[in-house]
């Protein structure tokens, strides 16, 4: 029988000792005179090899047992979703609404597999969330990659940025990854962290999946796998998750807001009406790809920012969340902005901490402690704490404004959805009349009437 080595080597396999210019995803590399594959192609070149007789002369991920864990219980659905994730060969992606328990499913995949293992999370408060998660059931150290610190073990959290920058270093030292907030490869951005790992074993955990049939959603299947197990918010609204109230108020620009819309919204409201009378059928892309190529285009897309802007944050909105906050005094708020200036503003008028990413872990630590203990009421933020804030019992959001459409909504009501004895979650979404703030929430009603008819 023919043996063959696979050699880790920056984020890459070389395959040494044979021919293997058939080998699946190999290409020879001019520059070492060699064939090479991607690290992420481990396994499929693991499986064409045995199907030709070829040996390999180890595998190019560790096969060392990681004892130390204490298996969490589990739900019936997230019982369900484990047993989907193995059954698909221990690849793919679970897709459960925030608060669901996606973590207790990793957690249970990570202490069934007991193989050394990659957690990669978006952010520093996730960063700290995980660490705290796994501490309460792995009985090993555990290695953090991220926010200022850098010590890797056989269980380790890393945020994506850290592992963008440092997988093609340490991306055979793991056979297991599991990738919170998965849907935030859906851009390809920093991809070539999932790329650079040879882990074999992967769980993809998202409480919004990209459409099944995006190009997005093809390429992230050959990193992770298929969606595996998807369970709907409605399912779980008043039985695993609190139940739900949702009130959208709608608040109008002052006069001088109106004419400073219209006038920076109407150019480029125009020359979308030509681009799509010229090119029917072209995306939004498209448009603005288009537009880029002119001065006036240019211009355009500036005016339209301005003009989303002023939806997003006109006055009647500040005053009203002030109104709001000062009506929940006795209860946990969290308040959502679309741009971080919106977010200091809030924060001043109510004297509420802000979180941003430009908060320091401390800081950030800080305000999150006091508004579990009670002893803050509220906190306003931008986007930071759209993903991995846990407080079960902050039961009311304010979303004065967001950038990021239905998926960002989701993540951000999800915030107040903890379970909680006698908890009944209050959603207030902020609305602009007669401005594309107003266009942009009614498909996101829809969209998520389409999934829960609480939310209709």
């Amino acid at each position: 029988m023919t043996t063959a080595t696979l050699r880790f080597d920056r984020g890459t396999l070389c395959i040494e000792g044979i021919d293997a210019s058939d080998f699946p995803s190999v290409l020879w590399d001019e520059r070492t005179a060699g064939h090479r594959a991607p690290a992420y192609a481990a396994s499929a070149i693991l499986e064409y090899a045995a199907a030709n007789g070829v040996a390999v002369a180890r595998r190019p991920w560790p096969t060392n047992a990681l004892g130390g864990w204490i298996r969490p219980s589990l739900r019936d659905y997230q019982q369900s979703a484990l047993d989907a994730w193995a059954a698909f060969g221990c690849r793919g992606v679970v897709v459960i609404p925030t608060g669901g328990g996606k973590t207790r499913v990793a957690v249970a995949a990570l202490a069934k597999a007991a193989v050394p293992s990659a957690v990669l999370c978006p952010t520093r408060v996730l960063l700290d969330q995980w660490r705290s998660e796994l501490g309460a059931w792995f009985q090993g150290p555990i290695g953090i990659i991220g926010d200022g610190e850098c010590r890797v073990e056989a269980l380790t959290v890393m945020t994506f940025e850290s592992a963008y920058r440092r997988m093609d270093e340490i991306g055979d030292r793991f056979a297991m990854l599991v990738i919170d907030e998965f849907h935030h490869f859906a851009g390809g951005t920093r991809a070539e962290a999932l790329e650079m790992s040879t882990a074999p074993m992967r769980l993809g955990l998202t409480a919004t999946a990209p459409p099944a049939e995006s190009a997005a959603a093809q390429g992230l299947e050959s990193l992770v796998g298929p969606i595996v197990s998807e369970i709907g918010l409605g399912e779980l609204l008043g039985k695993h998750l609190a139940n739900l109230d949702v009130t959208r108020l709608a608040v109008r620009l002052s006069s001088a807001e109106r004419e400073e819309y219209t006038r920076s919204f109407r150019p480029f409201s125009e020359l979308r009406a030509a681009f799509a009378r010229a090119s029917p059928g072209a995306d939004w892309a498209s448009l603005m790809s288009a537009l880029g190529r002119s001065a006036a285009g240019r211009a355009a897309i500036a005016g339209f920012h301005r003009a989303v802007a002023i939806a997003s944050f006109p006055q009647a909105k500040r005053t009203l969340a002030a109104v709001l906050l000062a009506r929940h005094r006795d209860d946990k708020v969290l308040v959502f902005t679309a741009s971080v200036d919106a977010a200091y503003r809030v924060g001043r008028d109510c004297l509420a901490p802000v979180i941003t990413a430009d908060v320091s872990r401390r800081e950030r630590e800080s305000v999150l402690t006091r508004f579990r203990e009670g002893r803050l009421r509220a906190v306003v933020s931008s986007r930071v704490l759209n993903e991995g804030l846990d407080v079960p019992d902050a039961r009311v959001a304010i979303l004065v404004g967001g950038a990021l459409g239905t998926r960002e909504v989701v993540q951000r009501i999800g915030r107040v959805l903890r379970p909680a004895a006698g908890k009944r979650a209050q959603v207030y979404e902020l609305v602009t009349s007669a401005t594309i703030d107003d266009r942009r929430a009614e498909v996101r009603r829809r969209r998520l009437a389409a999934g829960c008819a609480a939310l209709a």
